[in-house]
């Protein structure tokens, strides 16, 4: 479903990835691991279109997609769910949501896919028309989550969903995630709560310095000795 081929790009000067090279199957939940620097919303904002791909190749659903603009890629099905929920915080939860219906594919079902978020997220319904930025942490990163559903996602990518959260609210978000998989909606997941992403992953890369260093099945990945020493404290 979606393939990347030696793919690396830049800030400045500055190389921040180096030849990524991974691939997301369909119906698959795949987790990008890493340490704080390595590289992972590099990659994310780079299949994104948000940071430009300076070699390699990006490959959505058959089609090469790393020269086209953020809004083209969304328009494809591939959705981003950025790190630190960026809602708008003086705009209510219906209207946050409303925005991430907004290409032509998602907007004719507006109303059908505002219930579907509603029932992953039955407290968002509650909360409507309440200011977004009034919201606990848990509740903005549930409307994060539900914008980024809007948008008729065939491909959601969710950059560190986990992040901030107490233990409870990590547990739903994380049940959540394996709910839209069963939907059938794929998911590359990046994320620094590995234990918890990788029970839930089919498949995981861990990045380090802009570099895929490892890969294998989820679980695996949880027994193999580097992952246990630098990211379990094993």
């Amino acid at each position: 479903m979606l393939n990347l081929s030696n793919v690396s790009s830049h800030y400045g000067d500055l190389q921040a990835l180096r030849d990524v090279t991974l691939e997301v199957g369909s119906n698959e939940i795949v987790t990008i691991v890493g340490s704080n620097g390595a590289g992972k919303t590099t990659l994310i904002n780079t299949i994104s279109g948000v940071l430009t791909c300076s070699e390699g190749t990006i490959n959505f659903l058959g089609k090469q997609v790393e020269k086209e603009p953020p809004h083209r890629i969304v328009d494809n099905g591939l959705v981003q769910v950025p790190e630190g929920r960026l809602l708008f915080p003086y705009m209510t939860v219906l209207e946050n949501l409303e925005l991430g219906g907004y290409n032509k594919r998602s907007r004719r079902e507006l109303s059908h896919s505002l219930e579907v978020v509603f029932e992953y997220f039955p407290k968002l319904q509650n909360r409507r028309n309440q200011l977004a930025g009034t919201l606990s942490g848990g509740e903005q990163q549930m409307a994060a989550i539900g914008r980024g559903l809007m948008a008729k996602p065939k491909l959601l990518m969710l950059d560190e969903p986990s992040l901030g959260l107490s233990p409870l609210i990590v547990k739903e978000v994380f049940e959540t995630i394996s709910k839209i998989r069963a939907e059938g909606i794929t998911i590359l997941l990046i994320e620094q709560n590995v234990f918890q992403s990788l029970m839930i992953s089919d498949r995981a890369y861990v990045l380090e310095n802009g570099s895929v260093i490892l890969e294998g099945a989820g679980k695996d990945l949880l027994t193999d000795p580097r992952v246990k020493e630098a990211y379990l404290g094993i």
